[in-house]
């Protein structure tokens, strides 16, 4: 897999340092969340793919066959895909601690990573993502950090699929934080101050 097999955005930072992929969501794409990467980790490679599914015209990672409905096979197919691009990119770029963030399906695509190649991040923080299957238990006990942040009233992805996912992290050995606001399925200050704390450590 090519480094270039997605379309994306991409800003090289020093060699060693951190690389930062970061994942948009439905109907974005590479430049939702770019410039936002960079001034979160101002000295790492950033990268931003686009997802290679359109739906009716906005970009996905993966197909859905409803609302909250995946498509199993193809979100299998895209995780591996994805996999092999993140690797990649490590491989070229030279880059340190891999380290992700992703919004709702940005999120969804993140946390199969997660999920399915442990070890492949070091670090991720998942915005609203909505993960309505049992995720299989690892096979591998590596450890990550994990940061969750997500609405109270987030109609989209529920507090119990979403308390779920953070419960199958921690049983899984990862270090996870949740971050709640009171509202539903929209990014809000207190989570990008959640996600400056949690990232701080791979600043410079």
């Amino acid at each position: 897999m090519s480094h270039d097999s997605y379309m994306h955005r991409a800003r090289p930072g020093a060699a060693g340092a951190p690389i930062f992929f970061v994942f948009h969501g439905t109907g974005g794409d590479e430049n939702q969340f770019f410039d936002f990467g960079g001034h979160l980790l101002p000295e790492a490679t950033v990268i931003s793919p686009r997802g290679d599914i359109s739906e009716h015209g906005a970009a996905r990672f993966f197909r859905r066959k409803a609302e909250g409905v995946y498509d199993c096979e193809d979100l299998a197919r895209a995780t591996n895909r994805m996999s092999e691009f993140v690797a990649a990119n490590r491989e070229f770029y030279k880059a340190g601690p891999v380290i992700g963030l992703g919004f709702s399906n940005g999120a969804n695509i993140l946390a199969s990573m997660l999920i399915h190649k442990p070890g492949l991040f070091e670090a991720a923080v998942l915005m609203h993502p909505l993960i309505p299957f049992e995720p299989k238990e690892r096979t591998e006990k590596v450890c990550g950090r994990v940061l969750i942040t997500a609405g109270e009233r987030d109609l989209i992805a529920s507090v119990e699929l979403t308390q779920s996912l953070a419960d199958y992290f921690r049983q899984s050995g990862d270090e996870v934080e949740l971050e709640w606001h009171p509202g539903g399925h929209e990014i809000r200050a207190v989570e990008i101050d959640a996600a400056k704390r949690f990232l701080a450590r791979y600043g410079s």
